[in-house]
């Protein structure tokens, strides 16, 4: 079987090393891929959102399924476009329809989905231009810390949490009145904030029947101590050590079954994961978001976890076989540390030669943001690497990925020491 992976990232990779492992593999394709993805499969040179292009890539490779990585594909509708043409609706795609992906695409659409099939959340109201005034007071009646959600995709940037009522308001109006964050935030969801500590629980739905994942804890800021900008993620564990059997019991039965009985009900067909944001708050789940989606750097620990044949469960999903597949979860615990470039999330630069890949160890390394340049792979993103190990918990495996980054260096390489210190 030929597979087409669409992204370029950590994510991508790790999709694409697990692919690769698989002896239904025939050949493997990654559009636009990276430097990591490169030594494992064919690189294609194009954009994920081109569908025109993605489709004559398809034909040209006699592709049988597609993975789509990224969210903005299956936003714009990726897989409602292979549906409706006939020379792609053969093709297997793994990844939401348009309306489903909504989840994502929308915090106004999820909030709705989740009050309509009574799954735990953050009490929340939305506001436009027009309703400007009513967010200001609406505001004024919250406790804060405050929290506006730009309701479109903003590249993970989206979310602000604020202290102080003048500046929640001030960032109310750049969000709406000078779009802020473009056409995500010509609408705001203002929410109460939720105190506690949070996780993402991974589900891999066919439409009809769904199989957990292992879940993970990612790290957004970019400061140690949890300070400073949000990310795109600077590091990740799995499994979450407080996350015991009773708690992930009551996700599954008040969050992740009633979600997936929610889309049968509302007649919203699904095939792909389910990423949901969670938090707990005095032992009790809520959900923060929904991601239509794996996470990243999320995939990074999940996916090596999973003992199985990523080819095989992908086909089950496709063909609404789930409910026969046999996944196995490896006890061991995974860890993974992103080194980033010198900057990020702000400024940074691209190009910087990239040593020490050649180091041997026990360790993975997923490329995230890199690209070769006259036969040296460069940086060439603000997320470079993912450095994951595995050990019998993640404190044994995170010493063994900081070891492994010792070896590893590009001009002003930055990134967490403190991964898993909150745990």
């Amino acid at each position: 079987m030929n597979i087409l992976i669409l992204g370029s990232g950590g994510r991508e990779h790790t999709l694409a090393y697990k692919l690769k492992q698989s002896k239904l593999l025939t050949k493997l394709f990654i559009a636009p891929g990276n430097a990591g993805t490169q030594q494992i499969g064919t690189n294609l040179a194009l954009n994920p959102t081109n569908f025109e292009a993605v489709k004559q890539a398809v034909l040209k490779y006699k592709i049988a399924l597609v993975v789509v990585g990224p969210e903005d594909p299956l936003v714009k509708g990726i897989h409602d476009f292979f549906l409706a043409d006939s020379a792609l609706k053969k093709v297997k795609v793994i990844g939401p329809q348009k309306m489903a992906a909504q989840l994502e695409g929308s915090k106004e659409f999820a909030k709705e989905f989740m009050m309509r099939h009574h799954i735990p959340t953050a009490k929340y109201q939305s506001f436009t231009l027009k309703t400007l005034a009513d967010g200001f007071r609406f505001l004024e009646g919250l406790n804060p810390p405050f929290v506006l959600k730009a309701d479109g995709l903003a590249a993970g940037k989206g979310v602000v949490i604020l202290n102080d009522l003048k500046q929640a308001k001030a960032e109310l109006s750049a969000m709406l009145a000078d779009k802020k964050f473009g056409d995500a935030s010509s609408k705001v969801v203002i929410e109460e904030f939720l105190d506690g500590i949070e996780m993402s629980c991974f589900v891999l739905t066919d439409g009809k029947n769904y199989l957990n994942l292992p879940n993970a804890k990612d790290y957004k800021r970019i400061g140690e101590g949890d300070k400073g900008l949000n990310t795109g993620g600077m590091g990740a564990v799995s499994p979450v050590p407080f996350a015991d059997e009773s708690f992930l019991d009551k996700i599954e039965e008040r969050i992740i079954k009633p979600t997936i009985n929610g889309l049968k009900q509302d007649a919203i067909p699904y095939v792909g994961f389910i990423f949901i944001g969670l938090i707990k708050v005095n032992n009790e789940p809520f959900v923060i978001e929904y991601n239509v989606r794996l996470g990243d750097p999320e995939t990074e620990v999940i996916l090596p976890r999973i003992n199985a044949d990523l080819v095989a469960l992908f086909q089950a999903t496709a063909n609404q076989q789930l409910a026969t597949f046999d996944l196995q979860i490896d006890k061991q615990s995974a860890a993974t540390v992103m080194l980033v470039a010198g900057g990020y999330p702000e400024t940074y630069k691209k190009g910087d030669v990239i040593a020490g890949l050649e180091h041997q160890s026990d360790s993975l390394v997923f490329h995230a943001g890199t690209s070769t340049n006259n036969h040296q792979i460069v940086t060439n993103g603000g997320r470079v690497l993912a450095v994951t190990s595995f050990g019998t918990d993640f404190k044994e495996a995170l010493k063994k990925s900081y070891r492994h980054i010792e070896h590893i260096h590009f001009e002003k390489m930055n990134y967490r020491k403190d991964i898993g210190g909150d745990l």
